[in-house]
């Protein structure tokens, strides 16, 4: 299914952990995200304790809301899902025919994924210089769409390096940019950076992955060339819960997804060309060399009695310079065309 999207710009609805736990609420997050028209719906799969340590501290994002008390890991234990419910959520996705996407955390879960057949692997901020794990995913030859937030661009180079050195093929690697803050500052977003990437690796593609509030800043970054969008989405933004505040409701991601739609559909191939439905307004809109008063056959055509109007069906004011000193080949009347 990924090869079959890159002709178009890739929608990943990011449910993260927004399901707080329970295969209910994400199960309803999938039939959102179906309806909201996105290609894949995107959870996080993570063994807390293979994740982090007992004593491991929390982001400022991390620490707003009712559970503020909880540590890191207390966070994450409650917010884990096994494997059989990922396995149902993995088939509950393809009954609504949307693709199913999960980014790994940690070996165990990386290799349980690879079990469900994904069309590719996602690869988080937070693991762009986990060497030992971006070799892991290199040996199961799926597509990897890797973040950068974070980083500065001599280390996503060392992640490309050591991809390479597993021999890799670059044609399935694909980078987005991304500002790992949540929500993230407009000021800080930095798209431009988004063509450093592309034009320091030609060979990848690249996307974003956004984590700005409101819809616009996506679709800025399809307007410059973005493959792949990646947006976090919730519920409800009033749950409680680490990202849900950054998160799009299911009617702001269907708006994005529709706008990303009409300006992917709008970007074209570049040649600068008439289009069909601009053919047909050529005769209309252009303009054509018509007599401006009486000409007698014979009459020399100067300035003072020819000139330029609508319809374009006549000869173009392109060849004026070639027109002007010609004989009349005929009687005209004001307004015929030459």
């Amino acid at each position: 299914m990924l090869k079959q999207m890159t002709q178009k710009c890739l929608i990943i609805a990011e449910a993260g952990v927004n399901h707080n736990g329970s295969i209910t609420l994400a199960r309803q997050m999938v039939d959102a995200a179906a309806k909201s028209g996105a290609d894949f719906i995107k959870f996080q799969t993570f063994r807390t304790d293979q994740l982090v340590t007992k004593d491991a501290p929390k982001a400022d994002y991390q620490m707003r809301g009712e559970n503020s008390f909880e540590s890191q890991f207390e966070m994450l234990s409650r917010l884990e899902i096994n494997e059989a419910g990922f396995r149902d959520l993995a088939n509950y996705a393809a009954e609504k025919r949307i693709g199913f996407l999960s980014t790994p955390f940690d070996m165990d879960s990386a290799r349980f994924l690879n079990t469900l057949n994904l069309d590719a692997f996602k690869v988080s901020s937070g693991d762009l210089t986990n060497t030992p794990f971006l070799r892991q995913l290199s040996k199961f030859g799926k597509p990897l769409i890797i973040s950068t937030g974070m980083a500065l661009l001599g280390e996503v180079e060392e992640a490309l390096y050591v991809l390479k050195r597993e021999g890799f093929p670059e044609e399935k690697i694909t980078l987005l940019h991304c500002t790992t803050e949540y929500p993230a500052p407009t000021e800080e977003i930095n798209l431009r950076a988004m063509l450093t990437i592309a034009n320091a690796f030609p060979g990848l593609g690249y996307g974003y992955s956004d984590h700005s509030e409101g819809i616009e800043i996506a679709i800025a970054a399809v307007a410059l060339g973005a493959q792949i969008i990646e947006k976090h989405f919730t519920l409800d933004r009033q749950m409680s819960g680490p990202d849900h505040a950054a998160s799009l409701e299911p009617t702001e991601l269907a708006k994005m997804i529709l706008a990303i739609r009409n300006v992917s559909a709008a970007m074209g191939d570049g040649w600068k060309r008439p289009s069909s439905s601009e053919i047909k307004n050529r005769m209309v809109a252009r303009k054509s060399i018509v007599a401006s008063s009486q000409i007698r056959s014979g009459e020399i055509l100067t300035e003072n009695n020819i000139t330029v109007l609508r319809p374009g069906s006549g000869i173009s004011p392109t060849r004026w310079d070639d027109i002007i000193g010609q004989k009349a080949g005929r009687d005209y009347l004001p307004g015929d065309l030459i």
